[in-house]
Formats: structure tokens, C-alpha cells, sequence
């Protein structure tokens, strides 16, 4: 998984840089709006019978190498993830599915094809112009925490609120009732050293929502939980992912989940080899499961 992070962001793994970040976050980053609901490029979905793509990926294809050395990771991947719908991306390990979110997040550039999120294509823009366009419209659960060592687990959930220029009171109270709901009511004002593995997955999936991005790219979210705080992950995906202009896409090996799925697309040696809607994904059976059935 390539968890590169922004030269700024990078800066706040510090204890240092982290508190300096919390007393001047307005002064240290761009102040940035909220992103509109409705940008050009994209039309809303108006109801869930008009299926309009928040992601779109065309004969994408990405190698890492070069020469004899190159291997090539996507190979032609045509994939879409739906406005107002939950689309999980299954397949066996190495088969290419953190590489594809990684490009369609932007963190990685393809070396060929198509890739658009509501409509932009993100390497038609400049660096800067392509960092504002992923604080406003993304947010991205790795399976790497990233969490910032100095702050809190309220503060680290509140970053892409800071960062957005609200003032640290606000941001904190609003981190907080969204730990709440991911059940670290008593955990808030924890460091993450102090943290489990699966309390600091929820403080990475509350920085992911918190500044109600229009598209949620989840790497394995509920890899370290048990099965309630998995429910409760969920749900909270589900809740965000019913609005008709945004979209959550989760990379999953978690086969108690998939009933929440309105779509699963299936990735094998780097490609999509098909797609389920919600009427087969209810019944559906990981490949190994097949095989011992």
C-alpha cells in the first residue's frame, strides 16, 4: 500500500509539528471550503433508478519498474463506483485492489487509461489544485492508521477540519460525537499508543468522515474489529454512502459485511472480472467459499 503522505501532512508526525499544527492549522494550510454537493462535470442523482458514477476508470493500467524488471499491476482495469451507492472491491490477495483505490484516490498515477471522480480527471490538474480537490471531495481509510503520535484521538480525527480552516473548538466537538458514534465515547481524549488496533481503526475512519467528503475509499476497514464495532463501521459507511452525490468504495476480505454492499466488483490479475448488484450480492459466496461448498 503506497501511504504517502502531502508534504504538510508529513510535517505533523512530529510531536512538535503536530501541536503547532492544532494552535495554527488556518495559518499552515490554505483555507478551503467545503466542497459543493453539485460541481460541474457531474449531475446529481437525483433517485437510485439514475445511476451516475462518482468513479469512473477506463483500460486503466499502472506497472511499477521498468524494462524487464516492469511488473504490471493493472491490466486494463474498467471499473465504476455509483453516486448514493456502496460498492465493495473483493479479491485475492496481490490481485491489484489497493493499487486501483490508491489510483483512483490519487495518491498513485496510472500509466495509461481513464480515471475521473465526479467528473475531473485529477492529473488535468496542478499539485496544489489536485491536493484542494482531495481535501474537499475524499477521504481515505488506510490499512496503515497514520495517526499523529502527539495528538489525541479526538484531535487526529479532526485534522481535515483544521486543515479546512474551522477553529480547533469547533472541529474537536464535531470529532468527538463521531467517535461517539463509533463507540470511543471513553476513549476520546486518548493518544494512539494507548490505543488498540481496532480503536485506532475507528479514529482513522472518523478522520475519513469528518469533513463529509463526497467520495470514502476504505482499505480493509474492519480487518481489526470484532463483530460489533465492524456493524457499527458499516453502518456509519452505509448512512454516508445513501446520499445521492456521494459514494463509498471498500476493499474488503470480510465476508460478514457484504450484505451492505449495493455493488461488488471482482478483481482478479489485476483486472475486473465482474460485478454484482445488490439482488446477487445477497447471497454471495467468496470464490474459496465455492470451492468447499
Amino acid at each position: 500500500m503506497n501511504n504517502t503522505l502531502t508534504t504538510d501532512e508529513a510535517k505533523l508526525n512530529t510531536g512538535a509539528g503536530a501541536r503547532t499544527f492544532l494552535s495554527a492549522a488556518t495559518s499552515g494550510y490554505p483555507s478551503i471550503s467545503p466542497a459543493p454537493l453539485a460541481q460541474s462535470g457531474s449531475e446529481p442523482a437525483a433517485d437510485r433508478n439514475v445511476r451516475v458514477p462518482a468513479v469512473s476508470c477506463r483500460a486503466v493500467r499502472k506497472r511499477f519498474g521498468e524494462g524487464e524488471a516492469a511488473i504490471e499491476v493493472l491490466r486494463g482495469v474498467d471499473f465504476e463506483a455509483i453516486q448514493g451507492e456502496l460498492t465493495f472491491l473483493v479479491g485475492p490477495s496481490g490481485c491489484g485492489k489497493t493499487t486501483l483505490i490508491s489510483v483512483i484516490a490519487g495518491l498513485l498515477d496510472k500509466n495509461a487509461g481513464q480515471v475521473e471522480l465526479f467528473g475531473q480527471d485529477l492529473e488535468a490538474l496542478t499539485p496544489r489544485q489536485r491536493i484542494r480537490f482531495r481535501r474537499q471531495n475524499l477521504g481515505f481509510v488506510y490499512q496503515q492508521f497514520n495517526l499523529l503520535p502527539a495528538l489525541t484521538a479526538a484531535e487526529n480525527a479532526a485534522v481535515p477540519l483544521l486543515a479546512a480552516g474551522l477553529s480547533r473548538t469547533k472541529a474537536v466537538e464535531r470529532s468527538k460525537a463521531l467517535l461517539v458514534k463509533l463507540g470511543l465515547e471513553h476513549r476520546v481524549d486518548a493518544l494512539p499508543a494507548k490505543l488498540s488496533g481496532g480503536q485506532q481503526q475507528r479514529v482513522t475512519l472518523a478522520r475519513a468522515l469528518v469533513h463529509e467528503p463526497r467520495l470514502i475509499v476504505c482499505d480493509e476497514p474492519t480487518a481489526s474489529l470484532d463483530h460489533a464495532s465492524g456493524e457499527a463501521v458499516m453502518q456509519l459507511l452505509a448512512e454516508n454512502a445513501v446520499h445521492p452525490e456521494r459514494a463509498v468504495i471498500v476493499v474488503t476480505h470480510d465476508n460478514r459485511v457484504f450484505h451492505y454492499a449495493d455493488a461488488i466488483a471482482h478483481m482478479d490479475d489485476g483486472q475486473i472480472v465482474r460485478t454484482e448488484s445488490r439482488p446477487e450480492a445477497d447471497n454471495f459466496v467468496p470464490e474459496g467459499e465455492r470451492a468447499r461448498a
